[in-house]
This record gives structure tokens, C-alpha cells and sequence, in this order.
């Protein structure tokens, strides 16, 4: 099954579809955004990833990928489907599973006129039972085929993180194989291993919906690891002489806590943890069940970026006039990705009591623009940012932040108040030389 046919040219697909490519593996994508396909045919990838466009460059000029809106064509030309369109959530949480199965619709029409069996594989996150009860139902609906015998279907969730995805891709620490039949789970097994090679990490076969719960278990599992240093780092604000860092390194020495996601903070944003953490609380509450747990870790996560505010309320007073600086807009470093990202929530805020905000960021400046249109003012460096600015919020830890110095601060901030928002600094260097605060610090 060296013939590839990818569904969703979003971060998750196309990432996925040009490292599949570059492993020698014939690869069309498909989207229904002919703006994007004609971006991506010539050389251009429509979001930041480290070491993603070399990889196009290559699949383009050797010929292993190719992407078209003519779904037809894509499942004619390919033995296995991936279906990594987006799940978007509803106004109430719940998961939106209308474009899972508009490709479902797609596969099944097609494969109604195709003789030879075709493995149909959903990487998209989806809640349990979604695989088996809707795209199965869907596709053998409009085929007229069985599962099992005319098709195989899987369920393979994707564990990418952004800014790192080319290289989990290629290291993955293991492959989820939800499967509706043998045949179907060894199929995919021989799939990946055909692409790993001796390299191959554990693959655990298992049910469709197994496969599914995985996926969200996963991250609400981080999330909560996130949340959980986060209210301990509030509780040492409240304690003289504790840091969170230390906190976090001492539990983190325990085996069984592991130092992973202990790193305290305002909060995590993207395009995973908070839909499928809403998506499980919405899932279980359809079960008539209470997820008190996960209620309570997006509690935590939904109030962590007003401490920024609030600390800065302490430092400067009213924040009405005052010129305040924000240097990370991302959710994260190493992508333009600012869906839900905390900065969003942090720059409102203080554009609604007052504040004249600046903000810069490496490389989501685009983006910014595109949600907070003339409210603030954009920046082409962290020092023009800061230059004139009351206080300073460390938003996102970008590597080119750490490298900030005290007398940095000092020579071009009207009022040098540092918020670390991210604990990038180290407190010892910076505690008497600007009026510096940070997350989980007890002085």
C-alpha cells in the first residue's frame, strides 16, 4: 500500500501526507480549499512548521506528492485513505463532526464504482463511536459494500506536537491502531512498518473506540498536568520564599510524576487541549455523567491568563494610559498558531480597562493582525515592543526572549516591571534590577 490518499491539507494532513511522501510513498492530498492547494502545488506551506517547506521542496520536485480537490481521482489512484480533516467544536463544546463526514460521502460514492478493497484510515480526533457508527455507516451506505470484505477501516490518532510535528512524525513514541477487523489492523501494521522500518516504535492494536478515547484521554491527561502546577503556582504566590520551578523539579524526580508538562505558566491555548478537553466534558456529559476532573482542569485553565493582568494591576495601579508590552502571541513557541492562545484572552482584557498594548511576536504577526485589527500596536522587535512601555508580559517563551537582559529592560522601558509570565528568566538577576514579578514566585 504504497499509494496514499490524505483527506484535510490543515496542519495535521499536510504534515502528515509530505513526511509520507518523503519516505518514498506515492501521496495525493486533498482539500476542498483551491487557494491552498494552488499555496501548497507551488512550494509554499500555509503555516509555520520548522523543517516542513525543505520537505515540500523535495516531494514536489521528486514527484511523491500532489494535492487536488478532485477527491475522485484521490481514492481511485490510492490503496489507503486518511481521513485528518478538522473536528471543530460546536457553540456547546460538543465535537462537530460534519466535514468527517462529508469525506465519508466522498469515500463512499467513489468506492460504490471501485472493485479493489480500499482501507480507509481516521486520524481526525473524534469521540468513541464515531468511526464504527458514522463513517462506517456512512461509506457502506453509499458503496453498497460490507466493512470487513469490500473495505477495511481503522482508527490511527495522530499525537503531533506544532513546532515539532516533522520530527514526531519521523520518532513517534508509539502507533494507535483502533481496528474494525484483523484484516484491517494488519494492514495498517504493514503500512508503518513499511514506513519505520526497523525503527518501527510499539504498535498497540486495539478497538475503534479504544483508538478514539486514546486520543483524548492523551490530552486532557497533559492538560491536567498543566493545570495542576498552574494552581500550585498560584498557591505559592500566596507563600514567602517558594518557587513552582523547584516545586516542579522536586515531584518531577518522582518516576511516577515525570518532569513533563510540570513547567507552570498562563495557561494552554492551541487547537487541541481546549477542543478536546470541551469535547470529552461535553462526550460524558451525553453519557449523563459529571466529569468533575476535567470540569475543574478547564476551570483552572480558563482563569491562569488574568493573573498576567492582575499582577499587572498590583505593579502599575489602574491600567487606563499605561503603555504595556507583549512579547509572545503564539500558543506556543516554534509556530504562527494562535487559535486560543492565551495572549488573545490577555490583550482584551487590558484593551478593556484601558491600556495601550503593543505586542510582538517572531513569526505570528500575521495572525495577529487578523484578530486584534486596530486595537493594539504591532512591533517589528522585542525591544521596539518594550521601548517606552510601563510593564512588560512574558506571554509565550520564545528562545530570542530568554536572551533579554535586565539592562534591557532598564534602559528602554519607562517603568522597567517585568511580568514572566513563562519563568524564562531566572529571578536571582532580575529581583532588584526591575521590578519583576512571575508566575508561581512567593517573595
Amino acid at each position: 500500500m504504497r499509494n496514499v490518499s490524505v483527506f484535510g491539507l490543515g496542519y495535521v494532513g499536510l504534515t502528515f501526507a509530505i513526511c509520507l511522501a518523503s519516505k518514498g510513498f506515492n501521496v495525493i492530498g486533498v482539500d476542498v480549499d483551491k487557494f491552498k492547494i494552488d499555496l501548497i502545488s507551488n512550494g509554499k506551506i500555509p503555516f509555520h512548521e520548522p523543517g516542513l517547506n525543505e520537505l515540500l521542496d523535495e516531494v514536489l520536485r521528486n514527484g511523491n506528492f500532489r494535492c487536488t480537490d478532485n477527491y475522485w481521482t484521490a481514492i481511485t489512484e490510492s490503496s489507503i485513505s486518511f481521513i485528518c480533516v478538522g473536528t471543530p467544536s460546536k457553540p456547546d463544546g460538543s465535537i462537530d463532526l460534519k466535514y468527517v463526514k462529508n469525506v465519508s460521502t466522498d469515500v463512499g460514492t467513489v468506492l460504490k464504482y471501485k472493485d479493489m478493497y480500499h482501507l480507509i484510515v481516521v486520524r481526525s480526533t473524534v469521540t468513541p463511536g464515531t468511526t464504527r457508527n458514522l463513517v462506517r455507516k456512512v461509506v457502506e451506505h453509499l458503496s453498497g459494500k460490507k466493512c470487513g470484505f469490500h473495505f477495511g477501516l481503522c482508527m490511527n490518532p495522530e499525537f503531533l506536537r506544532e513546532g515539532s510535528a516533522v520530527h514526531d512524525i519521523f520518532h513517534s513514541d508509539r502507533v494507535i491502531i483502533g481496528e474494525f477487523d484483523s484484516k484491517s489492523g494488519d494492514l495498517l501494521e504493514s503500512f508503518y512498518s513499511n514506513f519505520y522500518g526497523s525503527h518501527t516504535p510499539p504498535i498497540l492494536r486495539t478497538s475503534l473506540e479504544n483508538a478514539e478515547l486514546i486520543k483524548y484521554a492523551n490530552n486532557a491527561f497533559l492538560a491536567m498536568k498543566i493545570s495542576f502546577i498552574n494552581e500550585l503556582a498560584n498557591i505559592c504566590e500566596y507563600i514567602g520564599n517558594t518557587d513552582v520551578k523547584v516545586i516542579a523539579k522536586g515531584i518531577g524526580l518522582d518516576h511516577r510524576v515525570n518532569p513533563s508538562f510540570l513547567n507552570a505558566g498562563l495557561g494552554w491555548g492551541g487547537s487541541c487541549f481546549p477542543k478536546d478537553v470541551q469535547a470529552l466534558i461535553s462526550f460524558a456529559k451525553n453519557l449523563n455523567y459529571d466529569p468533575i476532573l476535567l470540569n475543574a482542569v478547564k476551570k483552572v485553565n480558563d482563569l491562569q491568563p488574568y493573573r498576567a493582568v492582575d499582577m499587572a494591576k498590583k505593579l502599575l495601579g489602574k491600567l487606563k494610559n499605561k503603555k504595556i508590552a507583549i512579547l509572545g502571541l503564539a500558543f506556543k513557541p516554534g509556530t504562527d498558531d494562535m487559535r486560543n492562545a492565551v495572549s488573545i484572552k490577555i490583550v482584551n482584557r487590558l484593551v478593556e480597562e484601558g491600556a495601550r498594548v503593543v505586542v510582538y511576536d517572531p513569526v505570528a504577526m500575521d495572525n495577529a493582525r487578523k484578530i486584534f485589527g486596530n486595537n493594539v500596536v504591532y512591533a517589528d522587535s522585542s525591544i521596539q515592543c518594550i521601548k517606552g512601555c510601563d510593564c512588560c508580559i512574558i506571554v509565550t517563551e520564545w528562545d530570542e526572549f530568554r536572551y533579554l537582559k535586565p539592562e534591557v529592560f532598564v534602559k528602554y522601558m519607562r517603568f522597567p516591571a517585568v511580568i514572566d509570565g513563562r519563568r524564562i528568566f531566572d529571578p536571582s538577576k532580575f529581583l532588584g534590577r526591575v521590578k519583576y514579578v512571575a508566575i508561581g514566585l512567593g517573595l
